[in-house]
C-alpha cells in the first residue's frame, strides 16, 4: 500500500472521530487547545492501537471481529449520545448548572472505542496484504489526532451558538454515528 492509499485510509478512518469531536467541543465551555490536544492525544492512541489488534487477531478471530464489531460500537454510541442527551434536557431545566468544562478520561475513551473499532476490523484486513503494519496505524492514528483536534476547536465556536442544546446536539451526533455503523454493516453484509 503506497502512502496516497493509507492516507485516504487513515481520513476515511478518522471522519467518525471528527463528528464526535465536534459534538464534544460543542458541549464543553470555551474548550481551550490544550483540551483539545488532549482528546485529540486520546483518540491518536485508541485509533492507533486498534488495528495493530485487529492485525494480531489475524486469522483466528476475523470472523468474530466482523461480526459483532458494529454492534458493539452501535451500543456504546447509543450508551454515550442517550446520556449526553439526557444531561442536556437536564441542564435546560436547571439554568443554575456550572458549565462542562473538561471531559472525564472515561468519557473520551468510551467515545474513542467506539469510534475506532472498524480500525480493529481494517487492521485484520491489513494483516493480508503484507503492509507494514506499523506505519499504517501510526498514519491512521496522527490524522485521527489531527481531525478530533480540529473537531473539538470548530465544536468551540459551534458551542456558543447553541447555548445549553450543544450536549443534545451532541449525543444525537453520536446516536447518528452508532445508527450509519450499524446501518452501513447491516446493508452492505445483506
Amino acid at each position: 500500500m503506497n502512502l496516497s492509499a493509507t492516507l485516504i485510509l487513515a481520513f476515511g478512518m478518522s471522519m467518525d472521530a471528527f463528528s464526535a469531536s465536534i459534538g464534544k467541543g460543542a458541549v464543553l465551555h470555551k474548550p481551550r487547545f490544550r483540551d483539545a490536544i488532549r482528546t485529540g492525544l486520546i483518540f491518536w492512541l485508541i485509533e492507533a492501537i486498534t488495528p495493530l489488534i485487529g492485525w494480531a487477531l489475524g486469522f483466528f478471530t476475523s470472523q468474530y471481529i466482523i461480526e459483532w464489531d458494529h454492534w458493539v460500537a452501535f451500543t456504546l454510541l447509543v450508551i454515550l449520545g442517550g446520556r449526553m442527551i439526557m444531561q442536556g434536557i437536564r441542564s435546560e431545566h436547571n439554568e443554575d448548572d456550572e458549565p462542562v468544562r473538561r471531559h472525564t478520561l472515561f468519557a473520551l475513551v468510551c467515545t474513542a472505542i467506539a469510534t475506532s473499532l472498524y480500525a480493529m476490523a481494517i487492521g485484520v484486513g491489513l494483516g493480508f496484504l503484507q503492509v507494514n503494519i506499523f506505519h499504517t496505524a501510526m498514519v491512521i492514528g496522527c490524522t485521527t489526532m489531527i481531525m478530533v483536534t480540529l473537531g473539538m476547536m470548530i465544536g468551540r465556536y459551534i458551542g456558543p451558538l447553541m447555548g445549553k442544546k450543544a450536549e443534545i446536539f451532541g449525543g444525537v451526533v453520536l446516536i447518528g454515528i452508532g445508527s450509519n455503523i450499524l446501518y452501513e454493516h447491516l446493508f452492505s453484509v445483506a
